[in-house]
């Protein structure tokens, strides 16, 4: 994978258009003048988070003796999993209720950005990826900028797509998710059975 498809498949995987709604819902509390920087505060945690995953997950799933393939298999079906539910969401939504009171940490920078879906991604890349380190390095903060952007706008955006809007564009991501898990499975399954 390129630096641009491995930065689509993070930030697919972050669902900034889903985190849309908690985002709004964990800030209705706050003051009005503060929600912004809470905000990106709390986008700098998810960052941090995701750059520790990056850089140990590999050692991590080393250490209990998993080979690339078996990884990149399982990492492809936790996004077809995550996939599912941005097509089919359940009614209390991905995190349940929002607790009252100013986030620090818990929503927003975690479960919602860096959730574990997120960080199970990030180690699976960590272990299969064949080229240079500084390509996942690079494509994790293009995706994490670009999700930054949109959950910084997450007022605006839902007044202006609306709720169906955001559904729609959810979904979509959802589709292109699905997509890309079934090639990272087959691409894997091709390469044990060549193996073989």
């Amino acid at each position: 994978m390129d630096i641009f498809s491995i930065a689509v498949l993070i930030f697919l995987v972050t669902d900034p258009f889903g985190n849309i709604a908690i985002y709004i819902a964990a800030l209705k509390n706050v003051e009005p003048r503060r929600r912004l920087w809470i905000a990106a505060r709390e986008l700098l945690f998810a960052l941090a988070l995701l750059l520790l995953f990056l850089t140990f997950g590999d050692k991590f799933l080393s250490g209990l003796g998993l080979s690339r393939e078996a990884t990149a298999i399982a990492g492809a079906i936790i996004l077809f999993v995550i996939a599912m539910r941005l097509i089919f969401p359940s009614p209390q939504g991905l995190l349940g209720d929002v607790p009252d009171g100013e986030p620090m940490l818990v929503p927003l920078a975690t479960p919602a950005v860096a959730g574990p879906s997120a960080l199970a991604v990030l180690m699976t890349l960590r272990n299969t990826h064949t080229g240079p380190l500084w390509e996942l390095y690079l494509a994790l903060i293009l995706a994490w900028a670009a999700t930054a952007f949109i959950l910084l706008q997450a007022s605006f955006l839902q007044r202006f797509l609306g709720t169906r809007g955001l559904t729609a564009v959810e979904r979509l991501m959802g589709m292109l998710l699905i997509m890309l898990s079934v090639d990272m499975l087959l691409d894997n399954l091709q390469s044990v059975f060549g193996h073989a």
